[in-house]
């Protein structure tokens, strides 16, 4: 009988024949408590682990779950949270007294090579966070160096930043400060608009980072102003925006004004010397025209890529509205869309200067608050009408999309396209100043047959985002066929394709 006793069930919890019926269910029950915790025990999400007990298909399932991809050979696991980020106790207060809670997952997946020393390719969307996806490794690098003082400072700064825009670059100025001024380290912008100057003499007073547009920075470096004889941390933030508007010579002048002996070399990542200072150089890029790809081939060494969801995608927090009208219509119906929005707060996106003062006399006659953003406005006064908008004295900004880069209003729950702009690439950024930081938003663009050389792109994008695609737009022939390729064989390039060649 004890022999019986021992027995497996054959058929789940079935009664044995010639068994006590009372003694079966009690086997029973036991050996199915037991499996269920063992089964419990092994099936933990990962979220309920300690770093040490994570395995490989849990880190599958966490980079599944925030849509975390990654190129490149010897990659380094994503940080979890900021307790595991590796980051010194010092940055991760000043991380805390930020407010930064929990971590994107650009800032997951690059901060952990940042802190390696590995060049990073990074693409994720705008609102993704990635600003302190580069900030914070390169305050870490910053702070194991000397501090800036009289006998190294005339060899310039540590780190320096490029970004497109006068606008984005003070965006990232002002982010770095948020962080750096918790380890006492010194940040000076060089953007135009400014005193180059004024500007030039707060580098002479030392400084440990750098963020500037390509074009002031290269003036600087012509006039003596500035020197990049100890920078060994780069950052090329939107460089796919940077080439678009001619900035090639001058990135490549600044990065060869860069002492090249940094340079990691250009076979495997096992050579580096773990005891030397190397040139770190992060590249967040959303596509990869040629002028990119030279950059990438001849200074990143290596270089890990990563991408957030899909290369291009619009954020998921954003709703898009697309609607065809006639010119005559356009002002009548933004004049009704913005009647109907809740907190009657807005940016509307216009292709030229003359759009843009067209549509904000327009709109001021009608009693908006209307305040305007142009590359015809100074510094200082596209400075105060972003500063206007965001402190709700105007409930309006009219812009061109020259200001679509710089603009980060976490609150704006609405832009409208009064104009669609010329490609897909400046439409996704135009309705990214939208749904940031995690916060839902909706987009609406007025479209008119003179875009048909993007109605393509913008249904493909539409139909991805599982958005409604107007009648007009899905039968339209332009939208069948991408410009330039042939009827008969349509062909969409993703995006990230062009990147496989630096992970090889």
């Amino acid at each position: 009988m004890n022999v019986l006793y021992q027995a497996k069930p054959l058929f789940g919890t079935g009664l044995w024949a010639g068994m006590d019926r009372i003694e079966q269910k009690k086997f029973s029950v036991k050996n199915e408590k037991q499996f269920t915790k063992k089964d419990r025990r092994v099936d933990r999400h990962w979220s309920e682990k300690i770093l040490g007990d994570m395995k490989e298909r849990d880190w599958t399932i966490f980079r599944e779950d925030f849509d975390i991809s990654y190129r490149g050979s010897k990659v380094p696991k994503p940080m979890r949270t900021w307790v595991e980020s590796g980051l010194s106790y010092e940055l991760r207060k000043a991380v805390d007294r930020v407010g930064y809670r929990t971590p994107s997952p650009i800032q997951m997946a690059a901060i952990p090579l940042g802190l390696q020393q590995r060049d990073v390719i990074g693409v994720a969307g705008t609102g993704s966070g990635k600003t302190a996806a580069f900030v914070l490794p390169m305050l870490a690098y910053i702070s194991i160096l000397p501090p800036i003082s009289e006998l190294n400072e005339v060899e310039g700064p540590y780190a320096v930043v490029l970004a497109p825009t006068r606008e984005l670059a003070l965006q990232i100025e002002e982010e770095t400060v948020k962080l750096a001024r918790y380890v006492g380290i010194k940040v000076v912008s060089i953007v135009g608009g400014q005193s180059i100057e004024e500007q030039g003499f707060k580098i002479r007073q030392g400084c440990q980072v750098v963020i500037a547009t390509p074009g002031r920075l290269k003036d600087c470096l012509e006039r003596r102003y500035v020197v990049l004889n100890q920078c060994n941390y780069v950052v090329l933030d939107e460089a796919d925006r940077m080439m678009d508007m001619g900035f090639e010579p001058q990135v490549v002048g600044i990065l060869d004004a860069m002492p090249s002996s940094n340079l990691k070399p250009e076979n495997d990542y096992e050579d580096l010397d773990e005891k030397r200072i190397y040139r770190t150089t992060y590249m967040f890029s959303a596509t990869m025209p040629a002028a990119v790809e030279r950059l990438a081939r001849k200074y990143l060494r290596n270089p890990i890529v990563v991408t957030i969801g899909t290369a291009g995608k619009v954020n998921d927090c954003i709703t898009q509205h697309v609607i065809m009208v006639k010119e005559s219509e356009e002002m009548p119906r933004l004049k009704r869309l913005l009647d109907r929005l809740v907190d009657k707060r807005a940016i509307v996106f216009v292709n030229t200067k003359k759009s843009a003062d067209f549509v904000s006399k327009t709109l001021e006659k009608s009693g908006y608050h209307v305040t305007t953003s142009h590359g015809d406005k100074s510094q200082e006064q596209r400075e105060i009408s972003l500063e206007g908008f965001r402190t709700k004295r105007f409930n309006i900004l009219v812009a061109t999309e020259v200001a679509a880069r710089g603009i980060d209003i976490h609150d704006v729950t609405h832009v409208i396209n009064y104009d669609m702009p010329g490609t897909i690439d400046s439409y996704t950024h135009c309705i990214g100043r939208t749904g940031r930081a995690g916060k839902t938003g909706t987009a609406t663009t007025f479209l008119t047959l003179d875009d048909s050389n993007v109605f393509y792109d913008l249904k493909q994008m539409l139909t991805e985002s599982k958005c409604s695609v107007p009648p007009e737009l899905a039968r339209h022939d332009a939208s069948k066929f991408k410009p330039g390729s042939i009827p008969d064989r349509p062909s969409r390039r993703n995006g990230t394709d062009s990147l496989r060649f630096l992970c090889k």
